[in-house]
């Protein structure tokens, strides 16, 4: 469980998040979602440590991650897990290399568990035969299952993602979605998702944070999403053809 209190972030003299306050739950898809601007990739940096907000608290399990020293941060971070927008796989490194990389940076593993840890995440992402491909030589949704092996390769208690589905076919998009919430509730995991896809947010929208000009203004599910007087929600929800006929 990861809490966020009254989180507050600004870049010159521009506010980003003001007073943020939710918690993502343990074994749920947490997701933030909101239009361009709105603060959710700046919410995300800060529970990931890459932006230290101005004020307020972001704790892991009530162990405190914000405003602490640098070497009290290492040990959570140990048990972080990053899907990146695009995959960002190494291009120099092949498939075992890539997903190999976080064992090579934060475990004493030998060489031969890490193989075997490689293999595991891979068939668990429906890969075989692809250790020794290049990120070049795989489809975009080979990548993205690639990528997400790699962050759960260490065996992390909190997983996030930042637009996950970018750039995929509404299939191939379907199916990362459904094994990122099969891999959050398979393994207990904390994860919190970045996304503006609809299509996600209805399929495995178990906690939606929605985020309008720095603030939260609404928390629900994916059953309560369709149904609010929340204009500034509906606006975002029902901003295409295809989902304002979820409303007929």
């Amino acid at each position: 469980m990861i809490n966020v209190e009254n989180i507050c972030k600004s870049f010159a003299d521009r506010m980003v998040l003001k007073n943020v306050g939710t918690v993502f739950e343990k074994g749920k898809t947490n997701l933030i979602i909101g239009q361009s601007g709105s603060g959710k990739t700046v919410l995300m940096k800060c529970c990931i440590g890459l932006v230290e907000p101005d004020s307020g608290l972001i704790s892991f399990d009530e162990r405190p991650f914000s405003s602490v020293k640098e070497k009290h941060k290492k040990d959570i971070r140990k048990e972080m897990g990053v899907l990146f927008q695009g995959g960002a796989l190494f291009d120099s490194m092949n498939v075992e290399q890539n997903v190999m990389f976080p064992l090579n940076m934060f475990t004493d593993m030998t060489p031969a568990e890490k193989l075997d840890r490689v293999n595991f995440v891979l068939k668990r992402v429906n890969l075989v035969n692809v250790n020794h491909l290049f990120p070049s030589e795989i489809s975009g949704g080979m990548m993205k299952r690639v990528a997400i092996a790699r962050a759960i390769s260490n065996n992390p208690s909190y997983l996030f993602c930042d637009e996950p589905n970018s750039g995929l076919d509404p299939k191939t998009a379907e199916v990362i979605d459904q094994l990122i919430s099969e891999i959050t509730e398979e393994y207990n995991i904390t994860t919190v998702i970045n996304t503006h896809d609809m299509n996600s947010v209805l399929q495995i929208g178990q906690k939606i944070n929605f985020l309008y000009k720095g603030e939260l203004w609404w928390k629900g599910d994916k059953n309560s999403i369709l149904h609010t007087d929340n204009a500034e929600l509906n606006d975002f929800v029902f901003s295409t053809e295809l989902t304002r006929r979820l409303r007929k």
